[in-house]
């Protein structure tokens, strides 16, 4: 299976959530509500969750394996880091032009 697309819904500035995320896999299958998350030492992929009757969180799609789990993350987090960087070229090149 592959991802065929990677689309950063929303960016968050403030707290640990980073960014909501939403991938394509095999252009066939939407998977929404990734979330981006700063935690203690680095970035992380949190998969889409509902809180069951008894409060606690669980996922609703995961990747199966260890190998697919690094795989999904490390494609989110290096689409989330070229958004960035392109978000931070047009911020300087607008403040450039505002000159």
């Amino acid at each position: 299976m592959e991802i065929t697309d990677i689309k950063i819904r929303k960016i968050i500035t403030e707290g640990r959530l980073r960014a909501v995320v939403s991938i394509t896999l095999d252009e066939m299958l939407a998977v929404h509500d990734i979330k981006v998350v700063q935690g203690d030492e680095r970035l992380f992929v949190a998969m889409p969750s509902r809180k069951d009757e008894s409060g606690v969180f669980r996922d609703i799609v995961h990747p199966i394996s260890p190998d697919a789990r690094k795989q999904l993350e490390e494609q989110i987090l290096d689409a989330y880091s070229r958004y960035l960087a392109v978000m931070e070229a047009e911020a300087s090149i607008s403040q450039s032009v505002d000159i």
